[in-house]
């Protein structure tokens, strides 16, 4: 970045399946681009990406990356890009080879779990900020994938929405990597956490 800068260098680490880790950092210090590294929507200049067992590294190479594993990304108008929350919500579904009834019945179903019932026909770009955070949300669980992605998934949030989102990922079977600045969210929803410094990852100790 900025003509060249490294922003990881040494940097690595390992998700097993079934594990939640939180990524922890100062701002700018690499914790999106790790998340981005993972999908393939950034490349290194070096080192090694193995996902589900494989190594990664042209684009072909990470198609099915992108319908096994899910990217929440840290602003909702990078995520939601469809006239109504159903069609947001359903988009993935369909891309992963589900009917149409198939993919609104699972859409229908996470838009419920969220306390979206009912917003199916909302225009999306009239929503509140942390309403599209929770439809950004739902688009990523109607995947149902093995791996969740989450950078900030409680920012915006008032209260009552972010007990929700807690709520809701102590029940998923998923891996996941989360990026938060919440402590106290990382402590409930993760085992351990890493942080991100010096272009390396490295164990968190938080106070």
């Amino acid at each position: 970045y900025d003509g060249g800068r490294a922003v990881l260098g040494g940097a690595s680490f390992e998700l097993r399946r079934g594990e939640r880790i939180g990524l922890v950092g100062h701002i700018g210090t690499g914790k999106t681009t790790v998340l981005h590294l993972i999908v393939g929507l950034l490349r290194p200049r070096s080192g090694l990406i193995e996902v589900f067992g494989r190594a990664r590294s042209e684009e072909r190479d990470f198609l099915d990356v992108r319908l096994r594993s899910c990217l929440l990304f840290q602003d909702p108008e990078d995520q939601l890009f469809c006239p109504t929350v159903i069609e947001d919500t359903a988009f993935g579904p369909l891309n992963q080879g589900k009917s149409r009834e198939e993919a609104d019945a699972v859409s229908r179903e996470v838009l419920g779990m969220l306390g979206l019932g009912g917003f199916e026909n909302r225009i999306t770009h009239h929503l509140s900020g942390g309403e599209k955070r929770l439809v950004s949300l739902a688009t990523v669980l109607a995947m149902k994938p093995d791996l969740l992605l989450l950078d900030e998934p409680v920012t915006g949030l008032d209260p009552e929405s972010a007990e929700r989102i807690t709520a809701i990922l102590h029940t998923l079977p998923q891996a996941m990597l989360i990026v938060s600045h919440d402590q106290a969210f990382l402590r409930s929803v993760t085992s351990r956490s890493i942080r991100v410094e010096g272009g390396k990852l490295e164990p968190a100790v938080f106070d």
